[in-house]
């Protein structure tokens, strides 16, 4: 399986690359009052505000500061009954890398959004899935209700 590597912290995450739709550079976000601490605030990208959710923070993780390669994660997910784009602002992008050995599942209860791990000469590799960063009341205020 090939993934888009980046870390949260000191650890290395990835996400499947096929859930990934474009890589961006980090642009100005228009905050969201009320929002929880880990949605900085919507991207316009081409005229649709589209929701980013900041991964450091969603995980617990005081973010670090801009670097060159932050960048923002383009994913699609299934919220308010169809495909909608969210943003993951993720720190020190790495790139691209083949998966080839076997996946353990090391799932946290506190974290559904964390997946399976791959053992590797680097460290371990966490996979995210992004169809389970937000939870359904957050779901509801960055995309309102289903159809």
């Amino acid at each position: 399986m090939r993934t888009m590597v980046f870390h949260i912290g000191r650890e290395r995450y990835a996400l499947p690359l096929a859930s990934v739709l474009r890589v961006l550079p980090v642009a100005r976000l228009k905050a969201l009052p009320g929002a929880p601490h880990f949605v900085p605030g919507l991207l316009d990208l081409h005229g649709e505000a589209i929701p980013v959710i900041d991964l450091s923070r969603l995980a617990g993780t005081p973010p670090d500061a801009v670097r060159y390669d932050t960048r923002i994660l383009l994913v699609e997910i299934i919220a308010a009954g169809r495909r909608r784009p969210l943003g993951l602002k993720a720190e020190r992008v790495i790139g691209v890398a083949a998966l080839d050995g076997e996946l353990a599942d090391a799932g946290v209860a506190s974290a559904p959004w964390l997946g399976q791990v791959a053992p590797g000469a680097d460290g371990m590799l966490q996979l995210l899935d992004p169809e389970r960063l937000l939870a359904p009341e957050v779901e509801a205020l960055l995309f309102g209700a289903g159809p």
